[in-house]
């Protein structure tokens, strides 16, 4: 498993700065020079092209969003200009990623990825599960609008993992369960198996995760073809609480 530390230089980021700010390649090269003596990027005030996206490949895309989240835990983020991002993308969005991730509060992937307005885009359920309804919404982020990637992304210390352990009943939030109830079963793990066990529920947690990477492929065969094409990668993930790394699972 690789986590979202690994070597790597500017170039990646410097590209994302410099497509937002419609540079030329002259001032391409002073930013490169600027970036490689350690001066901190300007601030992002518009948003990605469709041109500008397009050029993107996959990996890009994932090394963009790994680089986000070492400026965040090391804080280092980018300064935003929401309000010109926001008037930026009022006539259109062009978004490179689609992040599947879990509703709980402590794990909101535009500031964990430190990414601006219309960069990515972003669905949310407890648990991190690919229903119809998100796999649909996945398909729409992909095949209509051009996103180059999926990432899954679960966290540590998971309430609803915790709740699909213990067997928890509550309206329709019983039913939520009963679809994580099999990555609990698919976990091997030889310590105690309860939700008080915080190591038994990340273990799970990331199973669920890699279930739910398995889910996309195997139920949408429209992403499944675009994969297979190349066009975008479908990444299981896991962010840990402490520490605020994002780690890659898949």
């Amino acid at each position: 498993m690789n986590d979202l530390r690994s070597p790597m230089t500017n170039r990646i980021t410097t590209r994302r700065g410099l497509l937002k700010q419609g540079v030329n390649m002259a001032a391409a090269g002073a930013l490169c020079s600027l970036c490689a003596a350690g001066v901190a990027t300007p601030t992002f005030a518009a948003a990605l092209t469709k041109e500008q996206r397009d050029k993107l490949a996959p990996e890009q895309v994932l090394q963009s969003l790994v680089e986000g989240n070492e400026r965040f835990r090391t804080g280092k983020m980018h300064g935003h200009d929401y309000l010109a991002q926001k008037r930026a993308t009022r006539g259109g969005q062009y978004p490179m990623a689609a992040i599947l991730s879990c509703i709980d509060s402590r794990a909101p992937a535009e500031v964990i990825l430190d990414t601006g307005i219309g960069e990515i885009f972003t669905g949310r359920v407890a648990g991190n599960i690919a229903n119809d309804d998100l796999l649909g919404s996945l398909e729409f982020a992909c095949a209509v609008a051009g996103a180059k990637l999926i990432l899954v992304m679960g966290h540590t210390a998971c309430g609803a993992i915790k709740g699909a352990i213990d067997g928890a009943e509550l309206g329709h939030l019983t039913g939520l369960l009963e679809k994580i109830k099999p990555s609990v079963a698919a976990t091997s793990y030889t310590g105690e198996r309860v939700s008080k066990n915080y190591a038994f529920v990340d273990s799970v947690a990331k199973t669920n995760v890699i279930h739910t990477v398995a889910t996309i492929r195997g139920e949408s065969s429209v992403l499944a073809g675009l994969e297979k094409d190349g066009k975008i990668k479908i990444v299981g993930s896991m962010y840990h609480l402490e520490g605020g790394r994002v780690e890659i699972l898949s």
